[in-house]
C-alpha cells in the first residue's frame, strides 16, 4: 500500500465517515481537498498527500515526543537540581541542519510544481477576469463575450431550486452567481486577472487556481478542465465589506455547448468571423 493510501485510510477512520473526495463545491464534513478537475490540481493533491503531509506528521510526532520527554525527565520531582549550561554545539547544529534539509526536500518537489503552474501553454481561449467591489466581470476578448456576475440573491436561489430536481445543478446560497461563467472542457484557457478598484483574488479550488486581481496590473494564469461539472470559488483577498459575497460559479461544458453559449451571448466563433473585404489596389501614379 502506498503512503498516500495509508494516510487516506487513517484519515477516513479518524473522521468516522466524513467526506473525503468532494465535488466542485464545499461539502459538509469534508476533510480533504475538493475533487480535482485539472491535472495541475491533481499534482497539488499528490504533493500534499505524498510529501507534505507525511513530513508534517513526522515533525509533529517528533516535537510532541520531545515535549513529553522534557516534561517527564526534567520536572521538579525528577530533576530537583537543574543543570546550568547555556550552549550545546551538537544540538545547535542539528536543529539548524535538519530543518534546512527538510525544506530542501520540500522545495525539490514544490518548485517544479510551481514552474508548471506558471508556464502558460499555447491557449485556445483567453479569458479576462476583472474584480470589482463586489462582483466580477468576465470577458472573452477574442469571442466578443462580456458578462457580469454577482451573488445570486437568496430568494432567487430558492426560486431556481424549486423547479430544479437535479442536485448537482441546484443553486447554492452564497456560491451561485447571477451569471455563471462557461468554459470548454479539454481546452487550454489563459486567464488575465486585474481589478478596477481594491485588491481581489480569483480562486477556484478544483482548478488549482488562485491569483490576485490588482488595480493597474494584469496577472495571468491558466487551466484546462478535464471533466464537465459545476465548480465554485470565492474572492480570496480581503477586499471590503462585501468580500464574503463575491462568489465564482464556473460551468465546464462540452465544446458544442460552449459555442452555443458564445453565440447566445452575442459573440462570434473564430471560424465564423467574416473575412475582411479585399481592398482594391491603388492606381499607379501617372507622370
Amino acid at each position: 500500500m502506498t503512503r498516500s493510501a495509508l494516510f487516506a485510510a487513517a484519515a477516513s477512520a479518524w473522521a468516522a465517515g466524513a467526506a473525503w473526495a468532494q465535488t466542485g463545491a464545499p461539502t459538509d464534513g469534508a476533510i480533504h481537498f475538493q475533487e480535482p478537475a485539472t491535472q495541475i490540481m491533481r499534482d497539488i493533491v499528490a504533493f500534499h498527500d505524498n510529501w507534505l503531509l507525511p513530513i508534517i506528521v513526522a515533525v509533529s510526532v517528533f516535537v510532541l515526543a520531545l515535549l513529553l520527554y522534557v516534561v517527564v525527565r526534567f520536572n521538579r520531582r525528577a530533576n530537583p537540581t537543574p543543570r546550568k549550561f547555556t550552549h550545546n554545539m551538537t544540538v545547535e547544529v542539528i536543529w539548524t541542519v535538519v530543518p534546512v534539509a527538510i525544506l530542501v526536500v520540500i522545495a525539490s518537489q514544490s518548485f517544479p510544481l510551481i514552474i508548471r503552474e506558471e508556464q502558460i501553454p499555447p491557449s485556445e481561449y483567453t479569458l479576462k477576469v476583472t474584480g470589482n467591489s463586489w462582483f466580477w466581470n468576465y470577458e472573452y476578448p477574442d469571442l466578443g463575450v462580456n458578462i457580469t456576475a454577482s451573488r445570486l440573491p437568496d430568494e432567487d436561489v430558492e426560486a431556481r431550486n424549486a423547479g430544479n430536481p437535479d442536485a448537482e445543478h441546484r443553486a447554492r446560497r452564497l456560491l451561485s452567481a447571477t451569471e455563471p461563467l462557461l468554459v470548454p472542457v479539454g481546452a487550454n484557457v489563459r486567464v488575465l486577472i486585474t481589478s478596477n478598484d481594491v485588491i481581489h483574488a480569483w480562486a477556484v479550488p478544483a482548478f488549482g487556481v488562485k491569483e490576485d486581481a490588482i488595480q493597474g496590473r494584469v496577472n495571468d494564469t491558466w487551466f484546462n478542465v478535464d471533466r464537465e461539472g459545476v465548480f465554485y470559488g470565492q474572492c480570496s483577498e480581503l477586499c471590503g465589506k462585501d468580500h464574503a459575497f463575491m462568489p465564482i460559479e464556473v460551468h465546464a461544458v462540452s465544446r458544442a455547448e460552449f459555442e452555443q453559449w458564445v453565440l447566445a451571448q452575442g459573440g462570434t466563433l473564430p471560424s465564423a468571423q467574416p473575412a475582411e473585404p479585399a481592398t482594391e489596389a491603388a492606381p499607379a501614379p501617372t507622370r
